[in-house]
């Protein structure tokens, strides 16, 4: 079986390639606070994906479930909420991330098993692998490849593989 593995902050290998990433602003931690733009550290699974199907014409994996996204799509990041860290439909009254973007950073979606089965509030919500930015800047939790190697590793990801993070944070203040 191959996983992802993030090697430092800013590299994450598949099989025998690396691959550019960005990490959360917050480092890396191994408990994750709702709000603390870090990085969660662990061995998580890859759930499912979503994808603009008016930006990718494919889908972006034959082996993992993938889901349309449609302008209704959300994700509730409110802890008091019943449906925290889980898919909502729009509109929705509590607070919420929106999965239809004006830019290409949710143009596919990775949707880690972080604080799912079962689900704590604040313990950190909406951990996915998305797109990066221009310039690979930190995100708020998340990591971010380019569009064209993430749709690559999804070509060849199975059910099985798992996406494996380290604490670089710990690394860092022992040197």
């Amino acid at each position: 079986m191959t996983n992802l593995v993030l090697t430092s902050p800013t590299t994450l290998i598949f099989g025998k390639k690396e691959y550019r990433c960005a990490t959360g602003a917050g480092g890396f931690k191994e408990t994750k606070v709702e709000g603390d733009k870090a990085t969660p550290v662990g061995v998580f699974s890859l759930r499912y994906v979503f994808y603009r199907p008016d930006k990718i014409e494919d889908k972006p994996s034959q082996r993992l479930t993938c889901r349309k996204l449609n302008k209704n799509d959300g994700w509730c990041d409110d802890p008091k909420d019943p449906r925290y860290n889980n898919h909502i439909r729009l509109p929705y009254a509590a607070r919420h991330e929106e999965l239809w973007r004006e830019d290409d950073v949710y143009d596919v979606i990775v949707v880690t098993s972080h604080n799912s089965m079962p689900v704590i509030p604040n313990n950190g919500s909406a951990v996915f692998i998305h797109v990066a930015r221009d310039g690979y800047t930190p995100t708020e939790g998340c990591i971010a490849l380019a569009k064209d190697d993430l749709l690559e590793i999804l070509r060849n990801v199975v059910p099985s593989t798992q996406i494996i993070i380290p604490n670089f944070d710990k690394k860092l203040k022992r040197a």
